[in-house]
């Protein structure tokens, strides 16, 4: 076995517009921050792979991050992947339609388990973590395996799991493991310069908030954003924007970012 001192990470701009030609592979990426994501990345020239469950909306996706690029209409700069993220089929599937993948970022989530803990059942329980935490593993694998040096997998997390609330000790748990897995595999990946980070989100205006009993309205959400320090909720881009940088930047591994309009100051 060769003890061969592994070569440094490759050295390159980190801003974002050196992501032009890069591919990156969105999981759940038809809607909220990885579709934003996806228009941000075709706005300055990478290539898009959509992963998302439902058909049509994974074609309206295609169609609109297609339509972000100055040469928007090229068919084969932004591709979809039908099914589930947490599917190592289906994985294997973004990956090999890709060619290539230098970056993954992993979206995919949902309003389960939600519920005190001793009122849900052992199988609602099991359901939301074979589903949501395999996922983030069936991410994780695929990304140790295909992505190359430099490459970068980012994962998602919430601002809850620091100042946790009742009922949500399931969907934390969630949150938690990924933040854990986001320090172990940095460590654990960086003899082959790979690189995973993950974002903690505050309140962001996507589908997925509006779902919220009471956050349906544009009003609710401007009463929702006031109490928070910079005194409205964020938007997709803004979310994603912090994947884009967390891409971009050769330099940065084992991390979490927090995207919260200051919302853990108070």
């Amino acid at each position: 076995m060769s003890t061969a001192t592994p070569a440094p990470i490759p050295v390159r701009s980190p801003l974002t517009s050196a992501l032009a030609g890069a591919t990156a592979v969105l999981l759940g990426g038809t809607s909220g921050i990885g579709l934003a994501a996806g228009v941000l990345l075709r706005s300055v020239g990478a290539r898009v792979v959509l992963v998302g469950r439902d058909p049509g909306r994974l074609k309206t996706a295609v169609d609109q991050v297609r339509g972000a690029g100055a040469d928007g209409d090229i068919d084969d700069v932004v591709l979809g992947v039908s099914g589930d993220a947490g599917d190592e089929e289906v994985l294997a599937e973004a990956f090999d339609t890709a060619g290539h993948v230098d970056h993954v970022l992993l979206t995919a989530g949902g309003l389960t388990g939600v519920g005190p803990l001793t009122e849900l059942s052992a199988d609602d329980i099991r359901g939301t973590l074979d589903a949501r935490l395999w996922s983030v593993f069936a991410a994780a694998r695929a990304a140790a395996t295909r992505l190359p040096a430099g490459g970068s997998l980012t994962l998602s997390s919430g601002i809850l799991v620091g100042r946790p609330m009742p009922g949500m000790s399931v969907p934390l748990s969630i949150g938690g493991a990924a933040e854990t897995l986001t320090r172990a595999l940095a460590v654990e990946l960086a003899p082959a310069r790979k690189r995973v980070n993950a974002i903690r989100y505050g309140r962001i205006d996507t589908p997925l908030l509006r779902a919220v009993p009471g956050h349906g309205s544009d009003e609710a959400i401007a009463t929702a954003g006031s109490t928070i320090p910079l005194g409205r909720v964020g938007t997709p881009e803004e979310a994603a924007a912090t994947a884009l940088f967390l891409m971009a930047n050769n330099y940065v591994t084992g991390q979490i970012l927090t995207v919260d309009g200051g919302q853990t100051l108070l």
